[in-house]
């Protein structure tokens, strides 16, 4: 009788490659001491890099909006104490601020992918949604710094103030909401070209003979193409055996005849 061989699916207790239990130690007591991945501690990195850019892109905010605060053009504003009305008609203040606001957006973004890229070259989807979203955050931060110090927003009391038939500006206001994405558009096009010509490249395959692992292949002789012919005799290198008595031929000569003996008297 022979000894039952170990199941399957259970591995042998004297395996040396057997996995270790999860947690570091043999009960899993100890999930600490379980070391991280490269793919894990890069995405870390990623992480912890797009949340500061993103916190110095919104903070970056109130650079553009007293940038527009002091650009942007008044609407100018005239009251006759029953109404308040616009001191020129055809006036394009209003729509100059809101180009004023996009312009410096614009900037913005195109000075924060920069330095965005010359912090971190390269780049990555976390970086590129840091730049995005601080740029948006730092827009409204900026429109809404620029509408809180600029002229009151309590345009009748303002012109209650000033009195009649004195031009006085209006609240600084902006229309075109499209405006707050300028920045991180400008931001996400200007990081992606940058990466396109200065980033990092991946290297290129190699492309070679595939080698497979085992032993060489033996190859036989080629096979010909006519049948096989059995092999003769080999030749022998002496002179080839004759039938019968040698003949001499014509040219040889011939042999000498032998002395007569001198008879007695």
């Amino acid at each position: 009788m022979t000894a039952p061989l170990t199941p399957p699916h259970q591995p042998s207790p004297h395996d040396p490659w057997q996995t270790p239990p999860k947690g570091g130690g043999p009960g899993g007591s100890h999930p600490g001491t379980l070391l991280e991945s490269p793919e894990e501690k890069d995405l870390r990195a990623d992480l912890r890099r797009a949340a500061l850019i993103c916190a110095v892109v919104t903070v970056a905010g109130v650079a553009l909006g007293l940038l527009w605060l002091s650009l942007a053009p008044r609407v100018p504003l005239i009251s006759d104490n029953t109404a308040v009305f616009l001191s020129d008609s055809e006036g394009e203040e209003a729509i100059g601020a809101d180009g004023t606001f996009a312009l410096l957006a614009l900037a913005f973004g195109a000075v924060s992918a920069v330095l965005a890229f010359c912090f971190h070259r390269r780049g990555g989807v976390a970086l590129v949604v840091g730049l995005a979203v601080g740029g948006v955050l730092g827009s409204v931060l900026a429109w809404q710094l620029g509408t809180r110090l600029g002229p009151t927003s309590d345009v009748v009391a303002h012109a209650r103030a000033v009195g009649k038939g004195v031009i006085f500006d209006a609240p600084l206001e902006l229309h075109a909401k499209g405006a707050l994405l300028a920045w991180s558009l400008a931001a996400m096009a200007v990081h992606l070209g940058l990466t396109a010509m200065f980033g990092p490249r991946d290297p290129e395959p190699e492309w070679g003979v595939y080698h497979a692992p085992g032993p060489a292949p033996v190859y036989g002789p080629a096979p010909s193409s006519g049948p096989a012919q059995p092999a003769g005799p080999a030749p022998s290198s002496g002179p080839a055996p004759s039938s019968g008595p040698a003949q001499p031929g014509p040219s040889s000569p011939e042999p000498p005849e032998p002395p007569v003996p001198p008879t007695g008297s």
